[in-house]
């Protein structure tokens, strides 16, 4: 078997290769590059199980980064259990062709408890007194304190949030490299967010993602030398391309504007109430899944989205089939945007009454997928003062939230999740072994073959 990584340069297409990018254009030119008719919907979670599996998502059941879990009437973001994937994913594939084969996952999702030899991925401590300490879950136990003994904790507030930096991307590529190092794996995955903060926060066509593609091309730099002097095969590719957006759309204000959604107060805050509602929708980006209790106002539902501003399509039954999306866990009804907006997971009709949560980095609370978290609130006029005095606050034992994020959507220029046919702007796939990539342009099921292919010289499964 071949050695081979896998790089994971979330949000990079063709349209972003060039002068910022030097060490990347040079592999590109040296190798060959394809495009990817992205996984739907284009989302991390869903193209990253798509990409493993050879699966859509009707049989893999990653249908966004997060869903509704019925049985427990709860909305359920970034879960980290291998067990959610339903298919094989490609070290079980390879696996079962040679049992020598090793496999080494740095952050690719769903990580924790699979059957990969080694894992690196988030997993922050919560102690009771409301705390959040950052820190990685390993596969073996030992490698999370050598990780962070030679490199330092994980940089989790540089992962996610308003301080996203190279900090993080750049922790991710020194440990695995230092991965390889000592159990020289066949299969090393690595994830490198980096680029997708810039691209969300000021949009694919902003001169300051010049900046953070220069960062990441760096950073790409320094695993592309380690893994070409261990003459492995090498794969970068990205999940999906950013597309400019300016509109908010708050689809859960829709539905309870109409009376279908339920919330409950606590505290004097409003809590969306997704067992008790008629329908509700579970935001992630440029897509919604859309779940309707009562079975009898589907189409009522679908009407009323339809007629929605910034809706360009809502998907049935027969629309998820066709999609490959027709899986229990999506939503009766799923909503794509329009290329210029996206969704919120905003339901509250008066700011007072937002809960609590709404405004802080939280997203295992919040019902929907956020992306105004990566700003600090505008309307703070010393917003670093506030973090200190909130971090003093924690240190003497008091309880005190760090509400540093604002709730202004419009700040958001960047979103994804919708087909695209345009290839410049799609996801890419570029390798230094040229001769195994025979197309321009390909399916997302057909990256884990063509990763195969590089590990075994067949795409066989």
């Amino acid at each position: 078997m071949n050695k081979t990584l896998v790089i994971n340069a979330v949000g990079l297409t063709p349209a972003l290769l060039g002068p910022a990018t030097p060490r990347l254009g040079r592999f590109a030119q040296a190798g060959k590059l394809a495009t990817i008719a992205g996984a739907f919907p284009t989302l991390t979670c869903t193209a990253q199980a798509t990409y493993l599996t050879a699966a859509s998502p009707r049989e893999h059941g990653i249908v966004a980064n997060g869903w509704y879990f019925r049985d427990e009437c709860e909305i359920k973001f970034w879960r980290q259990s291998s067990f959610l994937v339903q298919r094989p994913r490609i070290w079980d594939i390879a696996k079962r062709r040679d049992p020598a084969f090793t496999c080494a996952n740095l952050f690719w999702w769903y990580a924790m408890y699979s059957n990969a030899d080694v894992t690196v991925t988030p997993r922050p401590m919560y102690p009771s007194d409301g705390r959040k300490l950052p820190d990685v879950w390993t596969n073996p136990p030992d490698l999370r304190g050598h990780l962070q003994d030679q490199l330092g904790t994980f940089p989790l507030f540089q992962f996610w949030g308003p301080t996203t930096s190279i900090a993080a991307t750049r922790w991710i590529a020194d440990a695995a490299i230092m991965v390889d190092r000592q159990y020289s794996p066949t299969l090393t995955l690595v994830y490198l967010p980096h680029l997708d903060y810039i691209l969300q926060k000021a949009g694919p066509d902003a001169p300051a993602v010049a900046v953070d593609l220069g960062q990441l091309d760096a950073v790409c730099g320094d695993l592309l030398d380690h893994f070409q002097a261990a003459g492995a095969s090498i794969i970068i590719l990205s999940e999906y391309g950013m597309l400019p957006v300016s509109r908010p759309v708050h689809l859960n204000r829709v539905l309870r504007g109409h009376g279908l959604l339920s919330v409950r107060e606590e505290l004097g805050r409003e809590l969306l109430d997704a067992g008790a509602s008629t329908a509700f929708a579970v935001a992630d980006h440029q897509v919604a899944h859309v779940y309707v209790n009562d079975s009898a106002q589907i189409v009522r539902v679908k009407a009323l989205l339809e007629a929605t501003e910034g809706v360009a399509r809502v998907l049935d039954g027969e629309g998820k089939k066709a999609m490959g999306l027709d899986h229990p866990r999506s939503g009766e009804l799923v909503v794509l945007a329009q290329v210029d907006s996206w969704f919120t997971y905003y339901y509250w009709l008066d700011d007072r009454r937002m809960p609590d949560f709404a405004r802080t980095v939280d997203i295992h609370r919040k019902s929907g997928y956020d992306p105004v978290e990566l700003f600090l609130d505008p309307r703070l006029a010393a917003p670093k003062l506030k973090i200190a005095a909130t971090l003093l606050k924690r240190k003497l034992g008091l309880r005190s939230l760090m509400k540093v994020i604002g709730t202004d959507a419009s700040l958001v220029r960047g979103s994804h999740g919708l087909p695209c046919a345009d290839p410049l702007v799609s996801p890419l796939l570029i390798t230094n072994r040229p001769e195994l990539l025979d197309t321009p342009r390909m399916e997302a099921n057909e990256v884990c073959g063509l990763i195969l292919k590089h590990i075994t010289g067949t795409a066989e499964q």
